[in-house]
């Protein structure tokens, strides 16, 4: 385990599409801060409205913490904010419950003589348990991801839980009141599910869902027709994500959806226990596997899978998170995206941190270039990701929210263009549960390389339909925020 002097910085070369070399680091924030090992869980929002991404961290056992971000500064507030339990905690996501317009905050724990699920609302930066309010009640169970859509575009959050010992649970928000319909629209999977994310994968107008599922079980991928759901995994061809086939010591821990080519499209990328997986989705709907083409399919033990453009050239790259298991830490990987393949950048110091379950990129300091957030055995590092500011000032952040202004629209799809034009300089996904042990209900982050004005695209699938709102000419600078209802 690396002590915070062998963390206090380290840098990796490289060369980004169109430019000369230059070199960017990862420096750890307030490490003393955020030296506390055994932590499993990560969540960024704003909380108190201030315009900073704050951070949830769940530990498994230790009281839980919430950092608060004062410009770039962290205070701890777990125990003043009402959120530092001390129980084994798997899960959490923040999300507007209650449509007052901040984050409420839902925490899944280890079973134990108290429900497995807490559901916090969030008043001006305290939080009150409101889980008996909501009429969400669950005893028992082996709670993994946690997300909020409103998957039948009725302008409130329903909830989706995955379970990796039982039937997965959706819940319909009914003014506040969350009722479990997955077993009559078709979402009740028994199959041992770790993570999930939704998204239009088919572009039809609506929200389908995604599960990860373990133990040498298969993928479910769910199509939503009108709001019934149907597993289409074995016909699209992603039942197994790149790893191999009812193997039980495979399985695949965490879904991300991304356009990682740039063609428009939702691509699927899998953090397997096993060969991690890579699959491309053409115009026509096709999905093919490029894992082990594009350079991503190394054998290992994978716990997270983190989309980013971390060096603002205007190509997505991911984080791949080892596991630590049985003694062994598996290695993680930052692997650069150089157009037709993937280069894994990751320094020999950062491979080092034992962090093996929540990973997430967020802009914590506002310069406009996205930093990392690790939780796992070791510290919980938080790490600032240091640019040039002219090459921080090459990204956009666009937040998406409802009509009222009040919850995000998880799953709405950013496209951003040079202006003028139809050429997609980035598309973002607004998190709709990122996957496993880790979200954000922050705004998204694009990277637009030498681009200097956008035209900015945002289309939410709701209820067969696709709603789209646009903002032409938008000069990129770095550290502005474009905030679109829809």
């Amino acid at each position: 385990m690396p002590s915070s002097r062998l963390l206090a910085s380290f840098a990796l070369a490289l060369l980004p599409l169109g430019s000369q070399p230059r070199e960017v680091r990862l420096e750890p924030v307030q490490p003393e801060l955020f030296a506390a090992t055994g932590s499993l869980v990560n969540a960024f929002a704003d909380v108190d409205r201030d315009g900073d991404a704050d951070l949830f961290v769940g530990f498994n056992g230790p009281a839980n913490r919430l950092y608060r971000n004062d410009r770039g500064a962290f205070v701890e507030i777990g125990a003043a904010a009402g959120v530092a339990d001390s129980r084994g905690t798997r899960a959490a996501a923040f999300g507007d419950w209650d449509a007052d317009g901040d984050p409420d905050l839902l925490v899944g724990f280890a079973p134990g003589p108290a429900p497995v699920l807490r559901l916090y609302r969030n008043d001006d930066g305290k939080f009150t348990d409101a889980s008996a309010s909501a009429g969400l009640k669950v005893d028992s169970g082996a709670v993994r991801q946690l997300a909020w859509i409103d998957y039948d575009a009725d302008d409130d959050l329903d909830l989706f839980v995955a379970f990796r010992d039982r039937a997965n649970r959706l819940y319909a928000n009914d003014r506040g009141r969350l009722t479990n319909v997955a077993e009559e629209i078709g979402l009740a999977d028994t199959r041992r599910s770790v993570g999930a994310s939704w998204a239009d994968l088919d572009a039809d107008g609506d929200l389908d869902l995604v599960v990860a599922n373990m133990d040498g079980d298969a993928n479910g991928v769910y199509r939503n027709d009108a709001g019934r759901f149907t597993d289409v995994a074995a016909s699209l061809g992603l039942e197994w994500g790149g790893r191999a086939a009812r193997d039980p010591s495979n399985g695949t821990v965490r879904p991300c959806i991304a356009d990682v080519d740039g063609n428009g499209r939702w691509d699927l990328i899998f953090a397997n226990y096993g060969p991690s997986g890579l699959s491309l989705q053409d115009p026509a709907g096709r999905f093919s596997d490029a894992g082990t083409a594009r350079g991503l399919g190394v054998d290992g033990r994978y716990d997270t899978c983190a989309t980013a453009d971390f060096d603002n050239d205007g190509a997505l790259d991911i984080y791949l998170n080892g596991t630590v298991t049985q003694g062994r830490n598996w290695p993680d990987y930052l692997y650069r995206n150089a157009g037709a393949h993937f280069e894994d950048v990751i320094p020999a110091s950062l491979s080092g941190i034992a962090a093996d379950h929540g990973a997430f990129w967020a802009d914590v300091d506002r310069d406009g270039a996205l930093d990392l957030a690790l939780t796992g055995q070791g510290p919980h590092a938080l790490l600032r990701n240091v640019l040039a500011d002219s090459v921080a000032r090459r990204s956009i952040q666009v937040r998406v929210l409802d009509k009222r202004g009040h919850a995000t629209r998880a799953g709405a799809e950013v496209r951003v263009y040079e202006s003028g034009t139809r050429r997609l300089v980035g598309m973002r996904l607004v998190d709709s549960g990122s996957g496993y042990d880790a979200q954000s209900d922050l705004p998204v982050h694009v990277g637009v390389g030498a681009v200097k004005l956008v035209d900015v695209e945002v289309a939410w699938p709701a209820a067969g339909t696709r709603r789209v709102v646009t903002k032409s000419r938008v000069r990129v600078r770095g550290v502005v925020l474009l905030e679109l209802r829809i």
